[in-house]
């Protein structure tokens, strides 16, 4: 068995590395020929590919095809510049990918923020009691309410650093803002959070006994 399971790993390693080679062969060829079979090969391994990435990150369905036409077009037009020395063909690909969504986000908006997404769902499994679930939910819907009262540009960035990820360098590049721009935003961003999730607490406590009116 371990011999059949090494053979096996052995010849996915193979067909990867054949795989690779004719993918970087594919783009020599279209920026040295410009050899439409070459690229009709890449683009068929590729499309679907490209356009998965863009939607797992966030894209529509219909954006991500346009983005990825587009992308592949980018290809088409620059494959004389790839050089398999310093990348693999998907390494150069999706460099691309990554820098015509950051362009597409750039200039939209500056990344409008769903407050709806999926990431600040909460995540409950079957072994989470009612009550634990009731509790979390409750907690939620409070950073909602929280959220929702930031101005948008302290939401964006709060929504791309503790949401998505992002570090304060790449929520800068990506929005064309100073870094320190980045920090104040997230800081007063932070203390509205906290200072109106501390008002909701007060609201919801209890009157304390010595204020309640003395009774015979």
């Amino acid at each position: 068995m371990t011999n059949m399971a090494n053979t096996r790993q052995d010849k996915d390693a193979e067909a990867s590395i054949a795989l690779r080679k004719r993918m970087g062969d594919n783009l020599l060829r279209v920026g040295r020929d410009r050899d439409e079979s070459a690229f009709a090969d890449f683009y068929n391994y590729y499309a679907g590919r490209v356009k998965s990435f863009l939607m797992g990150k966030g894209m529509t369905e219909e954006i991500s095809d346009e983005l990825m036409q587009e992308i592949m077009l980018i290809v088409w037009r620059r494959a004389e510049s790839y050089d398999p020395a310093k990348a693999a063909a998907s390494t150069w690909l999706f460099t691309i990918a990554r820098n015509r969504r950051i362009d597409f986000l750039r200039g939209n908006s500056r990344i409008e923020v769903e407050l709806e997404d999926e990431m600040l769902d909460v995540d409950v499994d079957e072994s989470d009691t009612q009550a634990g679930f009731v509790d979390a939910q409750q907690a939620s819907e409070r950073l909602h309410r929280a959220l929702e009262r930031l101005p948008q540009e302290q939401r964006q960035v709060m929504h791309l650093s503790y949401f998505r990820g992002q570090s304060h360098g790449d929520i800068a590049e990506w929005l064309d803002l100073p870094i320190g721009t980045v920090k104040s935003r997230i800081r007063l961003a932070m203390q509205a959070v906290r200072s109106s999730l501390k008002d909701e607490d007060i609201a919801a406590a209890p009157p304390d006994s010595s204020d309640r009116p003395l009774t015979d």
